[in-house]
């Protein structure tokens, strides 16, 4: 090996908000890691992205470093109103009185990833660990005894593990030979975020709000929902769309006054279109159990749920957990076996988690005729019967829950 070789205990692909949790989760656990990101740091980071921070994540990142859940509670806002329209009728309402909880911590926040991130990256600074941009990790070799990386900058590195968190376009899992598996959406889908520098906790009219068929979009599903700083727009194009022609500047606009109103015309900020990929890796370890794969390296979800960013740093959470065991074990077998309880356990939640998005997807599709008929009973019944209309609210999201524990029994 090159004498010019750099040694790290861990090292983490990828600087988003998975490779940075997995850094702070492995130094809370007394392990320092070195992170490596392809992009530079004066990288584009524009649009809200994930917005919707789950609780179980904001206690995951106080744990792992004190104050830093609070931070983002502190930026974020909860909406306390539940709002759903079919074909421009309501057909459920609710407002809670303490929609966050009791708790320090809420159910929820919402606010924009960047906010996240830059969070994350103060929390980073707090401790000392560096991120090394512009070193896109481009060959992985492991063996028995560790893994040696060389990064795009001319580096070479060695570790005893690795968590690949860069990105859906991994190089960490093709160098492992891990696939990805599955389905793309039928249709696309179009985001935007529109500004509202006013909005905040306690702001008036703070709701999520579904269309189902919305007349001012021309019958198609449209969610609106408030994060800090904004509102994030989504419309589901319908057959014969074409995304691209539907998210120019022009027909946004349209799109923003019918929605929300002639006052956010000039506020929209950021449009974006996707066909969103329902997949995941084959394996989340390599065959010597040094590498793990963790967040959109492992698995790319349909956003509904909220399930991408939130099972991303439970990964990166439960990752640095498992090497730690292993770094400290006193047999191969145990740091083995370690490796591997993750590989099962995150396995495991990544099928549950695609199933439930894969179940919200295919029920905003609506080609299936019972569906579609379900649908419009449900609204019919929705005067009279209000749990036909929060089915008709809380469907588009898939189903509650959490993944299931599982053990070493897949390996």
């Amino acid at each position: 090996m090159s004498g010019d070789t750099n040694d790290a205990p861990v090292l983490v692909a990828g600087a988003g908000p998975v490779g940075m949790t997995a850094a702070l989760a492995l130094h809370a656990r007394g392990i320092e890691a070195e992170i490596l990101e392809a992009e530079p740091e004066d990288r584009d980071r524009s649009g809200s992205r994930a917005i919707y921070v789950h609780g179980s994540t904001l206690r995951t990142l106080e744990k792992i470093h004190p104050g830093l859940g609070a931070d983002l509670v502190e930026e974020g806002l909860v909406w306390p109103t539940r709002r759903t329209l079919y074909r421009g009728k309501e057909v459920f309402s609710r407002t809670y009185d303490s929609p966050g909880g009791s708790g320090d911590i809420p159910h929820f926040t919402s606010v924009p990833q960047v906010v996240t991130e830059q969070y994350m990256h103060g929390a980073l600074q707090d401790i000392g660990v560096d991120i090394h941009w512009e070193a896109e990790v481009e060959t992985v070799e492991t063996s028995t005894d560790g893994v040696h990386v060389v990064t795009a900058d001319g580096r070479e590195w060695d570790a005893e593990y690795l968590v690949g968190s860069d990105g859906g376009g991994s190089t960490v899992r093709k160098e492992i030979g891990a696939n990805f598996e599955g389905d793309q959406s039928e249709n696309a889908f179009i985001i935007a975020d529109v500004e509202d520098e006013e909005i905040e906790d306690g702001h008036p009219g703070l709701e999520r709000m579904f269309h189902y068929d919305a007349p001012e979009a021309d019958g198609r599903n449209v969610l609106l929902v408030p994060f800090t700083g904004g509102w994030r727009l989504d419309i589901q194009c319908i057959e014969g769309d074409d995304p691209e022609e539907l998210s120019n500047d022009e027909q946004m606009r349209e799109f923003v006054r019918d929605v929300m109103g002639e006052e956010y015309v000039d506020k929209l900020k950021w449009v974006s279109s996707y066909y969103f990929l329902q997949v995941m890796a084959d394996t989340f370890v390599d065959e010597h159990r040094r590498v793990m794969l963790a967040g959109e390296a492992a698995h790319l979800l349909a956003p509904f749920g909220a399930r991408g960013m939130n099972s991303g740093i439970a990964d990166a959470d439960e990752a640095a957990s498992a090497i730690a065991v292993a770094l400290s074990a006193r047999t191969n077998a145990v740091a083995r076996d370690e490796v591997e309880l993750y590989a099962a356990r995150r396995e495991k939640a990544a099928e549950y988690n695609l199933n439930a998005a894969g179940q919200a997807l295919e029920y905003l599709q609506g080609d299936d005729p019972v569906t579609v008929l379900r649908k419009e009973a449900a609204a019919e019944m929705a005067d009279y019967f209000e749990t036909a209309g929060e089915w008709l609210d809380d469907a588009p999201y898939g189903p509650h829950g959490a993944p299931p524990i599982v053990s070493t029994g897949n390996y």
